[in-house]
């Protein structure tokens, strides 16, 4: 198909039919009877480090068992009383670097017990039921402000309303889901399950969420803190990191962007891509960004790295799921400047001082570059009311922040890894301090 082209970048690369295959379910859900023969597999240890491994330290043992003995709704509750977005963390965390590289399974044999799989599909067959396990408290009369509608927010605000408060999410876009909307590949999360997820949290009851509204610009801290009897920050990272890239100008663009683009995209035909495609970073985004341009027609898709490729802080399951799709990883290169056509890289290597370049340089063909290096801060940043750490809000173990009843979660605050399952338990955590805060 062809499709109107500038600068080589062109819109219908390939057919509808195409695409919708290659966006279909990466990884399809377990059967009922696949479910039983990956549960026998658990050794149900008693002292179970994939426990330990999990952030938000589901029971698996306990919730794999009860898959084998025919209760998944119960399996779900025993995750969700822990993890309230587990249907998504099934499908994005990086379980292979987590509870499955913990489990015994995959020290003795190299395999592990599919988890994520298993957790899927508990999780699953609770919301295709419609059901919510979980119900509010006595209402308390307390209000409590959540700013941000990602991971982070929504555990939060989901466990302060089991608690029997009230609590109005305010999100600056136009959908509430933060990241689980926005910034995950789309064919790791098909069907619209992150809108799927929200409606089915919001059954809980005592939940309002507001759109379009962001901190900064649209009101204060100080006016919240004034309306609400506390506050919980968890509004992610908004800003990218510079890429640095002498003549860069408009040439490069922001690799979060294109996914949170392509996320909202209806016709993915209309969207356009280049035939030789460059993404700078060595992360998740990087990975999602260019799976998804090759699945969008882009003929040669690099991903550049400036250290080795065991630095990547992408697993090996995903870096692998890159090049399967056939897309190619090029490592100890980093990015000096935009030359007509690509981009120039430096050779680098590692030393007892850290990265340099060689002084030997290389230049990759580009119609199209994404850069993936990394989130920050970018507009209000808090600085005058709030103790920052980083660039991030600094917090204590229970997300207190250096003001009085404000707390923080997620990607914004200091501490930890930025994933999904990290955001959730932080919100979790959060939504405990603040009730025994209100509840004296």
């Amino acid at each position: 198909m062809s499709g109107v082209r500038q600068n080589g970048i062109a819109a219908g690369r390939i057919s509808p039919a195409a695409l919708s295959e290659n966006f279909s379910d990466a990884y399809p859900p377990f059967s009922a009877h696949e479910a039983l023969v990956a549960a026998d597999r658990c050794y149900f240890c008693y002292d179970a480090p994939c426990i330990t491994a999990c952030p938000t330290e589901i029971d698996i043992p306990l919730f794999i068992r009860q898959i084998q003995a025919g209760n998944p709704e119960g399996a779900a509750k025993t995750i969700l009383k822990q993890n309230i977005l587990g249907g998504m963390c099934a499908r994005v965390c990086p379980t292979e670097t987590l509870c499955e590289e913990a489990c015994v399974r995959e020290a003795a044999e190299g395999q592990p017990v599919d988890i994520g799989a298993l957790q899927r599909f508990a999780t699953d067959t609770v919301m295709d039921k419609g059901d919510h396990p979980f119900t509010r408290a006595e209402p308390t009369g307390k209000i409590v402000a959540v700013i941000g509608a990602g991971p982070a927010g929504l555990a939060c605000a989901h466990r302060l309303a089991m608690h029997g408060h009230n609590v109005v999410v305010v999100d600056a876009r136009k959908k509430p889901g933060g990241l689980n909307e926005y910034g995950i590949a789309s064919y790791k999360t098909v069907n619209d399950f992150a809108q799927a997820e929200v409606e089915w949290l919001l059954k809980i009851g005592g939940i309002r969420i507001e759109t379009g509204s962001e901190l900064g610009k649209d009101y204060t801290l100080g006016e919240i803190r004034e309306d609400y009897d506390a506050v919980f920050l968890g509004m992610g990272l908004s800003g990218v990191n510079d890429l640095g890239l002498e003549g860069a100008d408009e040439r490069v663009d922001d690799a979060v962007d294109f996914i949170a683009t392509l996320r909202q995209t209806k016709d993915l035909a209309a969207l356009p891509i280049g035939r030789r495609v460059v993404v700078i970073g060595g992360g998740m985004t990087a990975v999602d960004a260019a799976v998804q341009s090759k699945l969008l027609g882009a003929e040669d898709v690099t991903i550049v790295y400036r250290r080795g490729q065991e630095r990547m802080s992408a697993s090996e399951v995903e870096q692998d799921h890159a090049t399967t799709s056939g897309v190619r990883i090029k490592c100890h290169a980093m990015p000096r400047r935009a030359v007509a056509g690509g981009v120039e890289f430096e050779y680098t290597e590692d030393g007892p001082d850290g990265l340099r370049g060689t002084g030997e340089t290389f230049v990759l063909e580009a119609d199209q570059v994404f850069r993936a290096i990394g989130q920050t801060y970018e507009g209000w940043h808090g600085k005058s009311v709030l103790e920052l750490e980083r660039g991030k809000i600094r917090v204590d173990l229970e997300g207190r922040t250096s003001l009085s009843g404000v707390w923080a979660g997620g990607d914004c605050a200091f501490g930890g890894e930025d994933l999904t399952v990290t955001a959730v338990a932080e919100g979790r955590d959060a939504a405990e301090s603040i009730n025994r805060a209100l509840m004296g």
